[in-house]
């Protein structure tokens, strides 16, 4: 039986260890915390059958200068740790063109195609449909300019990807959420996406059926990997782990560990904050304010804000300008409430710059395996793409072409 020490318990890391089990191998599952508590857990939420277009960097000066200026809140950025962040956002910006996003949409839409497939599996066998809700999400408009725009983008996408909306007017909007003010131009209902209760659950719910399933989960220190002559070995809480095979499944932290390996693979790191809102309205479903650059949905613990992207420090304080923002915004929608939590939680999602995940054998070291940078949908793809690796791992045919996520493209 081939064995496998996976490093991090987020979707990607869990998806990729019931993949590896489903195929017979003895599988141990190392975090320095439970499953789902870092980036898996503060997502907005959603499994994006739609999301069929990795999101490129603007090009054109008007929005660069509104970034720059800080009159948006999708992206916002500290000065003083931007020359962390300049050498991946000048390769995400190359990337960014139109020939070469092209080329990595092509990459991704075969990925996100699997996506719900993976999941549905999953969720059943982890009996865990009390958590998900198959009935889409809806992005709202405040101007009709911005709202036709989108319809003929999400046309495209229907001809050429097959995801289904449907186009609500104002008078629609209101009647389906009549929480909301009734004097939006309207949204598009996109109606393929399923969107969970609560994103830390649904890892843990997968989780436990790794475990039910014969797997090992334990705490550990993912740095301590070291290269031994059968294989790779790692300290955990119950001593020194053995196997011929270790996967990397570290999101943000993976190119910090690969380094000392010798391996530089550049990611743009963007954090994110949420915040739970209880005692006002209850939305039926998840809406993204397109204008003002956060989504908000219902969940467990009440109606949860989530941000955009903050280009910051590794270690750098909370600062969530976004959220405020957000927040000001989504009271102008809708009744909020209080907030739940003290303080906001936050987490780094990780960006490659070409926006395809890093995917497949470590070039230089056998038995040394790599998936992570997924960007904003690490908790979309962790099935599809531990699919994939696995499928490779175990010498098999792979469902999707895995050459534009290999490792060496860096």
């Amino acid at each position: 039986m081939q064995s496998a020490i996976i490093l991090g318990g987020g979707m990607v890391g869990v998806g990729a260890a019931l993949h590896l089990q489903q195929r017979g191998w003895s599988v141990t599952l190392v975090d320095r915390r439970e499953p789902g508590r870092e980036t898996s857990y503060g997502n907005a939420g959603m499994i994006q059958a739609e999301a069929v277009r990795p999101y490129p960097m603007p090009r054109d000066l008007a929005s660069l200068v509104k970034i720059a200026t800080g009159r948006t809140n999708d992206v916002r950025y500290s000065l003083s740790s931007l020359h962390l962040h300049i050498e991946p956002l000048l390769r995400y910006w190359w990337h960014s063109a139109p020939k070469r996003h092209r080329e990595a949409i092509e990459a991704w839409a075969r990925l996100i195609a699997y996506a719900t497939g993976e999941h549905d599996i999953l969720i059943r066998e982890a009996h865990a449909d009390n958590l998900i809700r198959r009935a889409g999400y809806r992005a709202l408009f405040r101007d009709p300019a911005s709202l036709d725009l989108s319809i003929k983008a999400a046309e495209e996408d229907q001809r050429e990807f097959g995801v289904n909306f449907r186009v609500l007017s104002g008078t629609e909007l209101a009647k389906a959420e009549p929480i909301l003010r009734d004097d939006l131009p309207g949204a598009i209902h996109w109606l393929d996406t399923w969107t969970v209760s609560d994103p830390g659950a649904l890892v843990t719910a997968y989780a436990e059926l790794f475990e039910r399933l014969g797997g090992t989960i334990v705490l550990g220190d993912a740095q301590s990997l070291q290269q031994t002559a059968t294989g790779w070995s790692v300290d955990t809480d119950n001593g020194r782990l053995d196997a011929p095979h270790a996967v990397v499944t570290l999101g943000p932290w993976s190119p910090d560990l690969l380094y000392k390996f010798g391996y530089r693979i550049p990611l743009v790191r963007k954090r994110g904050y949420h915040m739970h809102y209880g005692g006002g309205a209850s939305l039926d479903l998840p809406l993204v304010d397109k204008a003002r650059g956060y989504a908000m949905g219902p969940m467990a613990k009440g109606i949860r804000i989530t941000t955009g992207a903050e280009l910051t420090g590794a270690d750098a304080l909370a600062t969530p300008v976004q959220l405020a923002s957000a927040e000001a915004s989504a009271r102008e929608l809708i009744d909020l409430g209080k907030r739940v939590e003290p303080d906001p939680w936050f987490g780094t999602r990780p960006c490659t710059p070409d926006m395809l995940p890093v995917l497949g054998r470590a070039p230089r070291h056998p038995g040394l395996w790599m998936n992570f940078g997924h960007g904003h949908q690490g908790f979309t793809l962790g099935p599809a793409t531990g699919r994939l690796l696995a499928e490779i791992m175990s010498g098999e045919t792979p469902a999707v072409d895995p050459a534009p996520y290999r490792p060496e493209r860096f």
